[in-house]
């Protein structure tokens, strides 16, 4: 899924507000998607999601529209780092079982993450995400994550 599909280069011309663009989320896909979508949606997706150009508000616009978390089978790396950046849970996994209308429940940690589909009862292993992602994401991203730390942690090699 190119970056282009998720929020059309059209679209924006006019403005790079999420809160503005989020009605047209991934419209030359589905155009009644975005009004389809509720808080606490999750996007599932194939392969690549998020590949073409770099651009951050194809992130926050799907932050925008309530959507928390993207489930794909993999993402492209730039939309991924800055899925993370932004406080967007990326999960990998399988999705080739997980039909539109499943109930998804999440379950993201370092030692590895499910995807339980309450729908069909089936338990999908995702990758799992690195301790310090985990800690971004849980501070709403890297700028809060930040801020919270009063800068750059300091690592040891």
């Amino acid at each position: 899924m190119n970056t282009d599909y998720i929020i059309s280069s059209s679209r924006k011309k006019e403005t790079l507000d999420p809160h503005q663009l989020k009605r047209w989320l991934l419209e030359e896909v589905d155009p009644g998607f975005a009004a389809s979508v509720k808080e606490g949606d999750l996007l599932v997706a194939n392969e690549a999601f998020g590949c073409g150009s770099a651009m951050e508000v194809a992130v926050t616009v799907v932050l925008a529209a309530g959507i928390k978390a993207v489930v794909a089978r993999s993402f492209s790396r730039t939309y991924y780092r800055n899925a993370i950046n932004n406080g967007l849970v990326p999960v990998e996994c399988d999705t080739s079982g997980i039909r539109e209308g499943d109930s998804l429940n999440l379950d993201v940690g370092a030692s590895g993450g499910t995807v339980l589909n309450e729908t069909t009862g089936d338990m999908l292993s995702a990758r799992p995400l690195p301790p310090f992602v985990l800690e971004i994401l849980e501070a709403g991203g890297l700028v809060p994550y930040l801020r919270a730390l009063g800068g750059f942690p300091e690592r040891t090699p």
